[in-house]
């Protein structure tokens, strides 16, 4: 079983930056494709950013590409996603999640298997 666990979501003001991170247990990180999603307030989860298991292939949502930058250390079984310039409109529960059997990067949420328990970021104006 694979557990993901998001951490470093909070209160920022607008144009700030964050980093979230994503810790993996159980199975072998180093084959797993990762995502970044979110849910904002009465809005469907979305697509933010995934990464391939290797991490030489990216794919950004056009709303946070040159904004965001996912990167992950396959030696500590983490990823993470550096937020920069954040919006309003960035804020939401951000979640990470798993694909398994080395494919490629999707936003289909299906596609994803396991999911962490997401953590809010909050954009103040």
């Amino acid at each position: 079983q694979v557990q993901l666990v998001e951490s470093g979501g909070g209160l920022v003001q607008a144009g700030d930056s964050l980093r979230l991170s994503c810790a993996a247990s159980g199975g072998t990180f180093s084959t797993y494709t990762m995502g970044w999603f979110r849910q904002a307030p009465g809005k469907e989860r979305e697509f933010v950013v995934g990464i391939s298991w290797s991490g030489r292939s990216t794919y950004y949502a056009d709303s946070v590409k040159g904004r965001f930058t996912i990167s992950r250390d396959n030696a500590k079984n983490t990823v993470y996603l550096q937020m920069n310039s954040l919006r309003p409109e960035d804020t939401a529960v951000y979640y990470c999640a798993a694909k398994m059997g080395m494919r490629p990067v999707t936003t289909t949420q299906s596609e994803y298997k396991y999911w962490g328990q997401g953590t809010q970021v909050t954009v103040s104006s």
